[in-house]
């Protein structure tokens, strides 16, 4: 009987700031950029991070919003200057034309693991989010991430158990989200009511739910690109259980 091959094992230190990191963005919501305003992260880890960010960005030819308004969202974070932001476009630009990784571009993290983890394990956790802006990764936005997070010295399954958290905690919220309701119990449980409320009742709900996400409300929060998109498919999706509502309590009269 063949045996499984056995998993990468952390060292002891790295473990451990791995599940200290991974508890942290849990607690940010599993937005990287608030998790790199608490963590410390030195300068020399900067050029590898936009570089793998432009990489990750260009795996599927071509470069969205949502990756822009994350590597933007990401400068703010580290609350660069303006000479500091244009080196980390330039970096991000380097990666983005780059038709395999760069040599040596992750070096000083890979040489720096053992004894200070935070930095490549900090550049993992970014990577693995930019790799799933918009919902569970494609294949080549994984493999570029893989390749990236391999080159910084960490095993390819630090990314599996960052995804893992992104599945119970992020996926399968916006998966819920993005489904539009197909019967008279999803509409309801969408709009947070049950069967046996009344059509006013429910409206009242309706409405409070519109109102958490209405793009005049929204507006004044400085959402990233990322976060307003699903707002509006939010309120798309509260609409259409509005709509299979009414339409359900005219056929009943």
């Amino acid at each position: 009987m063949e045996e499984s091959p056995q998993q990468p094992v952390l060292p002891r230190r790295t473990e451990a700031e791995f599940t200290s990191l991974l508890r942290e963005l849990s607690a940010c919501g599993h937005q990287t950029t608030t998790l790199l305003e608490r963590v410390q992260l030195p300068s020399w880890s900067r050029q590898p991070l936009f570089v793998y960010l432009g990489y990750i960005a260009k795996s599927e030819g071509r470069v969205t919003e949502a990756d822009i308004s994350y590597a933007e969202g990401v400068i703010k974070a580290l609350r660069l200057s303006r000479r500091q932001r244009r080196k980390a476009i330039t970096w991000f630009q380097d990666g983005k034309s780059a038709e395999s990784l760069p040599p040596r571009t992750g070096f000083a993290l890979r040489l720096t693991r053992r004894l200070w983890p935070g930095p490549a394990l900090t550049v993992a956790l970014c990577l693995c989010h930019a790799s799933q802006l918009n919902g569970r990764p494609s294949r080549p936005r994984r493999y570029r991430c893989e390749d990236a997070i391999d080159q910084i010295g960490l095993p390819v399954t630090v990314s599996d158990d960052i995804f893992d958290s992104y599945a119970r905690k992020v996926w399968i919220r916006y998966a819920e989200n993005l489904a539009p309701p197909a019967s008279y119990d999803q509409a309801c449980k969408l709009l947070g009511v049950t069967r046996r409320d009344s059509l006013p009742i429910i409206k009242r709900a309706y409405k409070r739910k519109v109102s958490g996400c209405h793009p005049d409300k929204l507006s004044q929060q400085g959402l990233t690109l990322e976060e307003a998109e699903r707002a509006k498919e939010r309120l798309l999706r509260y609409q259409q259980a509005w709509e299979l509502v009414k339409r359900r309590h005219r056929i009943a009269r």
